[in-house]
């Protein structure tokens, strides 16, 4: 199957769709407060007001500074970012009461795609641990022979089906929606750096790796659990 080139425009307007389906939630829930706060005289029920709009304000807050490193410009083209600012608003996003990040990357200067696509392959893996867990990210090297990884493990671990197809760019529908458009837009920025990107099952967790074009993958997975950026 080829793979798919959507339009420039086409793509932009589902990334902006992704994003805004993510920081809607939060941004209601403050919404919600404030009339609450507006409505109620009740003591408690105001501090109940309050506290939901602090939480939902750091969680939108921390989801608008993950999307700007995994989608923004982030920099003119060329420009590299320090993975201690990517690492940073990962734990912002990931880690809490439910889930563990575990963190092994230098602290260095790396391209910016790499980047990106580091902090997209967290949004694939936490994807598959909705009620929490584990997560860890692994970065070797931040050159040429940079290889990338993230794994998660937990209850109700589950890989979508769909997401192979759609970091190969070749989804099963043929087209790109708004919900698929994260993980092919992380295929697109890795082969834009130079690298394959594949997702796995293995035994107890998933696997997320990218690792440069042509290297020869550290495991074999089953082909249907696969894909190739």
């Amino acid at each position: 199957m080829p793979v798919i080139e959507l339009d420039a425009l086409d793509l932009s307007a589902l990334l902006c769709s992704r994003v805004c389906h993510d920081v809607i939630s939060p941004v209601g829930a403050i919404v919600n407060g404030l009339e609450v706060l507006e409505e109620e005289n009740d003591a408690e029920m105001r501090a109940i007001a309050t506290d939901l709009i602090r939480k939902s304000a750091r969680n939108a807050s921390a989801k608008l500074q993950f999307c700007r490193l995994a989608f923004g410009a982030a920099g003119s083209a060329g420009a590299s970012i320090d993975t201690g600012d990517a690492e940073q608003v990962a734990r912002n996003l990931f880690q809490d009461d439910r889930t563990k990040l575990e963190w092994n990357a230098p602290r260095a200067l790396m391209p910016k795609n790499k980047v990106k696509l580091l902090l997209n392959m967290c949004l694939i893996a936490g994807a598959c641990i909705p009620r929490g867990g584990l997560m860890k990210v692994d970065v070797e090297g931040v050159d040429e022979a940079t290889v990338l990884t993230v794994t998660v493990a937990g209850p109700n671990l589950r890989l979508a089906s769909s997401v192979s197809p759609l970091l190969a760019g070749e989804p099963e529908s043929g087209s790109v929606d708004a919900h698929g458009v994260q993980a092919y837009y992380a295929g697109l920025v890795a082969r834009a750096s130079g690298l394959d990107v594949r997702a796995q099952t293995l035994e107890a967790s998933v696997v997320v790796r990218a690792q440069p074009a042509g290297a020869q993958a550290s495991s074999a997975p089953a082909p249907d659990e696969t894909a190739s950026g």
